[in-house]
């Protein structure tokens, strides 16, 4: 029997590869080999399952990062900065899936507000990280490092996780010092 956790972690799947019109009970159930009925102990319906894979996302995708983070808050912020890029670059899935679901949003009222709040929390979070760090104007270098990962995930192909740590290297580079820099 599927927990509602595997129910959510194949829609993020459908979503990356589909996109939210392709969400539906029928796909769900094919892909999960599971009846309606399956589905129905989880979730009231269609719209109860959006809500949670959007809180899903939210979690696994910016919670849970800052907390990984966080876990390791005695360590400077450059550290820990350092250790969210690895997180970020570390998610295969990861730039279809935000592209998935910034599209989503540009749809559906529930996913922008879910979106613009993902956004405003990672934003802060960098901007507390380099505020932390001691660097200048941190609400403008929060937004750089932000836009460089969502510019990225549109290019096609998109960026290599090498490749996006040099551009981020890149756009560091002049703000920490030669024996903080990878």
């Amino acid at each position: 029997m599927a927990t509602e956790q595997d129910w959510l972690d194949e829609g993020l799947v459908i979503l990356a590869a589909h996109g939210a019109p392709a969400l539906t009970i029928e796909l769900l159930c094919e892909r999960l080999r599971l009846t309606k009925g399956s589905f129905y102990h989880h979730f009231r319906g269609m719209p109860a399952y959006r809500t949670a894979l959007l809180d899903h996302f939210e979690r696994r995708f910016t919670t849970e990062f800052i907390e990984t983070v966080e876990s390791g808050a005695h360590a400077p912020a450059t550290i820990r900065l350092e250790r969210l890029f690895e997180l970020v670059a570390g998610i295969g899935d990861s730039p279809d899936l935000e592209i998935a679901v910034r599209a989503w949003a540009q749809q559906d009222e529930q996913a922008r507000a879910v979106q613009a709040r993902v956004d405003r929390r990672r934003i802060d979070y960098l901007r507390i990280l380099w505020e932390q760090h001691g660097g200048q104007d941190p609400q403008t270098m929060a937004r750089l490092l932000y836009l460089i990962l969502i510019g990225a995930g549109h290019l096609v192909p998109s960026l290599t996780a090498g490749e996006l740590r040099g551009v981020y290297d890149l756009a560091l580079r002049p703000y920490l010092p030669a024996r903080e820099r990878s």
